[in-house]
């Protein structure tokens, strides 16, 4: 029952969408145009990676996710598809694993194995997830260069990276 509730939940938010007040702004958690929380994860490699290091150059990707969610796994795959073309232009692209201590194991022999084109950060205790709201997941942020939310979604549907690549589109026109 409560993945039915998950799923219409997805559904709604989807319909709202980027630079609106949509569904997204009402649910509790950071609304559209708040600062985005900053945090620091390690990588892959154990290396530190502050959100404050991939703001100023252009907009930042987050995609919170899972290795045994398979509507996570399907998203980061269409991302694989498009987001080169993005980070050639300016987009940072982060997928936050949110793996407890128990399955983080699996993360760097799947996220190498894909060849996963973007920057992958662990945070086994999902404190950065919580304070994202990225609860359940797939769930996706943009934050534009100046460090403000301007999109969130949560859950994944084919077509739905379409709707990120749009707002990634009007974020790269502004000065």
């Amino acid at each position: 029952m409560s993945r039915l509730i998950s799923c219409m939940l997805a559904m709604l938010l989807a319909a709202s969408g980027p630079f609106s007040g949509g569904a997204l702004a009402a649910e509790g958690g950071q609304t559209r145009g708040q600062r985005a929380p900053q945090f620091t994860l390690p990588d892959l490699d154990g290396r530190s990676v502050e959100l404050s290091s991939l703001l100023g150059k252009g907009p930042v990707l987050l995609t919170f996710w899972a290795t045994w969610c398979k509507p996570c796994l399907e998203e980061l795959g269409e991302l694989q598809k498009y987001i080169p073309s993005y980070q050639a232009r300016g987009v940072t692209a982060v997928a936050i694993s949110t793996d407890s201590e128990k399955s983080v194991a699996k993360v760097k022999p799947l996220a190498r194995g894909k060849k996963y084109p973007f920057l992958v950060l662990l945070d086994t205790n999902s404190e950065v997830a919580r304070r994202y709201y990225a609860n359940p997941i797939p769930f996706t942020v943009i934050i534009d260069k100046a460090g403000s939310i301007v999109y969130k979604h949560l859950g994944y549907e084919k077509g739905d990276e379409l709707e990120v690549q749009r707002t990634l589109d009007l974020l790269l026109q502004r000065p």
